[in-house]
């Protein structure tokens, strides 16, 4: 067994606990209604934005059942922009005055401009709050030191990580400010035992660490990796990829600025991202029509934030390509399993030759390629029919780049029947972040 990653079996649940956990799950959903009402009480009384949506609804207790809230409308995130571009500069969806609130972060931006959101006090408790489910799925525990290799900007990042370490009793430490040779040398000084960062920047972290002659394996005592901000770390190569540089677990965590930490990966990892049901409602729903699909069947997901009343979301369409199932997991949780956790945008797929492909099925591929440092997607039309382009950056210089060309081209073809263009660059050649990585370009 490694004695840092730990044994994963787990053993299956029998009879009497997967009644229990259907016993769970009807708790859950009561729970879930009763919070929807307790929180549009609040809101329709002061949250412009919801009432202006709502006008229709002036009761909460109206919503006496789960189909009563699936006919209001959805929310969509062009509107939220639209309303702060109209009632500049934190639009009309804070139900307090902007008194009250003592936080703000941005989102990231990379689709448009950024949105601003604010919390109280108590809804800065409750990002805490889900946060340490997050911790507390993936068995980091009180005496962990929990490294934090981010900017600490106005993103909303891992504040809430940071903020939430001590639910735990676990050591936070600060790795803004810091160049990663900086962070790497703080990793292995501090003893850290968790890091918390995006999957690219633990990918780049271990690039660096190989680079200099630093064994991550050996000189490390990090034992989970904890990784949000964009698909990857659902993503098997590209988890294996971490986990074998890091001899560590490697764990998703899903969420957003303006929704909260929602999703998490448990300790058996089976192979998806559980929704913390407890705090947020999830819906699976057909992109084109907005009705809700089968169990099992790729959709849209939706989500309701049940605690942050002084600026929620109330069935919110995301934009992430999820499959949800609703079995039974090992780790005891009745919550919704997305299994493969966020497969990727709604509108980031995109045809090739009749094809559909996702960009994660793409690193999915890339990542197995060990001489592979980074790499770019890129979509053009020629002559009417959609191409594909991939831009590849070697870990080094590489005299044979005819061989790796024709290696990548090779596994495209054989897993998701593709013949793209391939470009090999020189090693420093594409950008590189700590960040969400925009891997995935149309031009």
């Amino acid at each position: 067994m490694d004695e840092k990653r730990g044994d994963r079996t787990i053993p299956g649940l029998d009879l009497e606990e997967k009644m229990d956990a259907m016993s769970q799950r009807q708790t859950i959903e009561q729970g879930q209604l009763a919070r929807v009402r307790e929180m549009l009480a609040v809101v329709l009384e002061g949250n412009r934005f919801y009432r202006n949506k709502y006008r229709g609804l002036s009761d909460a207790r109206a919503i006496d059942s789960m189909a009563a809230f699936k006919r209001l409308p959805f929310t969509l995130k062009t509107e939220l922009v639209r309303d702060q571009a109209e009632n500049p500069p934190f639009g009309a969806i804070l139900t307090f005055p902007v008194e009250r609130y003592l936080r703000i972060h941005q989102t990231s931006g990379t689709s448009g401009n950024p949105l601003y959101w604010l919390d109280t006090a108590e809804s800065w408790d409750w990002w805490t709050k889900c946060w340490k489910t997050v911790f507390e799925g993936t068995g980091v525990r009180p005496g962990d030191r929990i490294y934090f290799p981010f900017s600490f900007g106005p993103f909303i990042g891992f504040w809430s990580a940071w903020d939430s370490a001590h639910r735990i009793g676990a050591l936070a430490i600060a790795g803004g400010g810091q160049a990663t040779h900086q962070r790497l040398k703080a990793i292995v000084d501090y003893r850290a035992t968790v890091v918390v960062c995006t999957p690219t920047y633990a990918l780049r972290m271990a690039a660096e660490a190989a680079n200099s002659g630093i064994d991550l394996t050996k000189e490390a005592e990090v034992r989970v990796v904890i990784n949000a901000g964009e698909p990857g770390a659902s993503i098997p190569a590209t988890k294996k990829k971490i986990e074998d540089a890091w001899g560590a677990r490697c764990y998703d965590h899903a969420g957003a600025t303006e929704v909260g930490a929602w999703g998490f990966e448990c300790e058996p990892q089976p192979g998806g991202v559980h929704v913390n049901e407890e705090e947020f409602l999830a819906e699976v729903i057909d992109p084109e029509t907005g009705a809700d699909v089968a169990d099992g069947e790729q959709g849209e997901l939706v989500i309701t934030n049940l605690g942050r009343t002084c600026s929620p979301v109330i069935r919110y369409r995301t934009g992430d390509c999820v499959q949800a199932v609703h079995t039974p997991c090992p780790c005891g949780r009745p919550f919704v399993l997305l299994e493969g956790g966020v497969i990727g945008r709604v509108d980031d797929m995109f045809v090739v030759r009749g094809v559909n492909v996702f960009p994660s099925a793409i690193e999915n591929l890339m990542r197995q390629f060990p001489e592979v440092n980074e790499y770019r997607i890129e979509t053009y039309r020629r002559n009417e029919l959609q191409e594909l382009r991939l831009v590849v950056e070697p870990v080094a210089h590489r005299p044979h780049d005819d061989d790796l060309q024709h290696r990548i081209l090779v596994k495209l073809h054989e897993n998701l029947g593709l013949r793209p263009e391939v470009e090999v660059v020189a090693p420093g050649t594409l950008p590189h972040s700590e960040h969400k990585s925009r891997r995935f370009v149309r031009l």
